[in-house]
């Protein structure tokens, strides 16, 4: 309910009352979505439920309620035992200079704002309900008007156990500590009280905190945490569903199953035979792990400013435009699984379990090895992993030997170019280049690299900065996601630079090289040794 008072917008605004009514949804009730025509208060007076409304699931419980807007999506779902509630229709009429107009959407500086809210003191919100219901239901205009006079001392009570509190940076902070707690305890019993307690804000505000950092409510995301972990032993592992279901916080193997599916899509079961031979797989950003183990995708991403990973070779494999949001595009292609790394919440990605089920493979970035060894594992090729390293490490080594007499005491650096800025690429075998060419290949960073990185992946050059940039070699790419900024090379400070009236400046391809992949990095020795050695 946060918000910032605007004394000028109180005084010009009226909250009227349409109607008032009682309604009990079972177990087995209508799922179907709905369309509140006004705005729309429902408080909860028995049971438990749920309500998914367009921005997310909220759980619904005595004392708790959901401000909807006219016109938006929801579907109230009872639980086990039912659920009963108020649901109240309003309108608020904004009135100026000789004139007014009726609403049904909440300023965006008022005191309401649409979502899940508390009823406190519950004994009187009860009070005050029953009072309106009652007084809207008599014919006589005095009860009518004084249903009404209730209805804005009920706003009153909710506008006051619901402050317009801003939001800060300390309690930003320690929403994401309790969230680090819950990826580190996932396996634990807790709840949002715990939780709340644990960031230290009031559970309410904590739940609305939580919601806007993460889309989810605070036991949906912990659900997520579970099922993920849940997946990765399921193909890492061949432990036991009971012993599984343990493990990441479930009391029982039967609430696991059905906590499973209904995320997932598939029982445990199936999702555990998804890493046969011959599986169907569509795994954006991962096709170079896949290939290395002689896997190919019946699909590979593509995107609208950096285009497909030529370097792969997939030119038989048809393309999937990971920005558009196609599911049924995807789906024409029949995924049997989809595999996702870290970066998955980028793109939306999670979707697509609309087509088929999901996993989020273990990713250790810098560490590929560990990242090829973990899909090699899904698919039954632990086998091939060695063999794979090995050749990468044969080849790093020859090249290493070559490059230690063309190039000795010479120093290079990455760039990172766009319309936004230079962004200078670490050397502490951190990002995507580093390990390759200062641990691997031997190459000498320039001081500056070291002296400005600081154990950071990259970091963005200054004007300044840029001009004390006097490595020997410097390789550069073009990031036309953020466009491209090719002007950079017209100007006197490029020109300025010892690399560049040397000649000794290499453009590469970005997709080979903004990669952790091990054919990436092969890609990279390729492209160093072509004009190094």
């Amino acid at each position: 309910m946060g918000g910032t008072r605007n004394q000028s917008i109180y005084k010009k605004l009226f909250y009227s009352l349409n109607s008032i009514d009682i309604a009990t949804q079972s177990l087995f009730g209508s799922k179907q979505a709905s369309v509140f025509p006004a705005l729309t208060l429902i408080v909860v007076t028995e049971g438990q439920g749920w309500v998914e409304a367009e921005e997310g699931r909220y759980p619904l419980e005595k004392g708790t309620g959901f401000l909807f807007e006219a016109g938006s999506m929801n579907r109230i779902q009872a639980v086990e035992h039912g659920l009963s509630y108020y649901r109240l229709c309003f309108e608020i009429i904004l009135t100026g200079e000789h004139k007014h107009i009726s609403v049904n959407k909440l300023p965006k500086e008022g005191m309401l704002r649409p979502g899940h809210v508390s009823c406190r003191p519950f004994a009187q919100c009860i009070l005050m309900l029953e009072s309106i219901h009652k007084s809207c239901r008599s014919a006589e205009d005095i009860e009518w008007f004084a249903g009404h006079s209730r209805f804005q001392e009920l706003l009153l009570l909710i506008m006051r156990a619901n402050p317009a509190v801003p939001d800060t940076e300390d309690d930003r902070e320690a929403v994401q500590r309790s969230i680090q707690h819950m990826q580190e305890h996932f396996n634990e019993t807790m709840n949002v009280d715990h939780l709340a307690e644990i960031a230290g804000i009031s559970r309410g505000r904590y739940t609305q905190l939580f919601k806007e950092q993460t889309g989810q409510i605070p036991l949906e995301y912990l659900n997520g945490l579970r099922i993920e972990r849940a997946q990765q032993q399921l193909l890492l592992t061949k432990n036991r569903l009971h012993d599984i279901a343990l493990a990441v916080g479930y009391s029982n193997e039967y609430y696991f199953n059905r906590r499973f599916k209904g995320t997932v899509g598939v029982t445990p079961g199936q999702y555990r035979s998804l890493h046969q031979e011959g599986v169907r797989i569509f795994a954006p950003f991962l096709e170079d792990y896949l290939l290395a183990l002689g896997i190919t995708p019946v699909a590979q991403y593509t995107h609208p400013k950096w285009g497909k990973q030529d370097y792969l070779g997939l030119h038989e494999v048809p393309v999937f435009d990971i920005s558009s949001g196609d599911w049924q595009e995807l789906s024409r292609y029949s995924p049997e699984l989809i595999m996702l790394d870290d970066g998955f919440q980028r793109w939306h990605l999670e979707e697509s379990r609309l087509v088929a089920p999901l996993f989020k493979l273990p990713f250790h970035q810098e560490d590929w090895r560990a990242t090829l060894r973990s899909a090699a594992a899904i698919f039954g090729r632990t086998g091939r992993v060695q063999e794979v390293i090995d050749n990468y490490e044969q080849q790093a080594l020859t090249a290493k030997r070559i490059l230690s007499r063309s190039v000795r005491g010479q120093t290079v650096a990455f760039l990172r170019i766009s319309s936004s800025g230079v962004k200078l690429y670490g050397c502490d075998e951190l990002g995507y280049t580093g390990g390759v060419l200062h641990r691997d290949l031997g190459l000498q960073p320039h001081p500056l690299v070291r002296q400005l990185s600081r154990g950071q992946k990259l970091v963005s050059l200054t004007s300044e900065a840029l001009s004390q940039l006097t490595a020997d070699h410097l390789f550069i790419t073009f990031d036309r996601q953020a466009g491209e900024g090719r002007e950079l090379l017209d100007t006197a400070l490029w020109r300025s630079l010892p690399a560049v009236q040397s000649r000794c400046v290499y453009e590469v391809d970005f997709m080979a090289w903004m990669n952790y992949g091990v054919l990436s990095h092969q890609r990279k020795i390729e492209d160093v040794l072509r004009v190094l050695a």
